[in-house]
């Protein structure tokens, strides 16, 4: 059976000789990988209504926590 490159649409021969596949080969597998890596291509999902958003603490919030710690906490 044969499928398109995902990346470069050439066609590519799905079998166990084809190491690279659905990819021609590696370079089309690491500039898919590196799309993903930068968030260019990522998988649709509606957002969790459930969920709540927590904002992340200010760096002066985590500054005093640590400064609260013992000298044990950073060993």
């Amino acid at each position: 059976m044969k499928v398109a490159c995902p990346q470069c649409q050439k066609p590519v021969e799905w079998n166990a000789s084809s190491i690279y596949r659905p990819f021609c080969s590696k370079q089309c597998q690491l500039i898919d990988l590196g799309e993903w890596a930068n968030e260019e291509k990522a998988i649709p999902c509606a957002p969790n209504k459930d969920q709540q958003i927590q904002a992340l603490p200010d760096v002066e919030d985590i500054e005093a926590l640590l400064a609260q710690q013992g000298d044990d906490f950073f060993k």
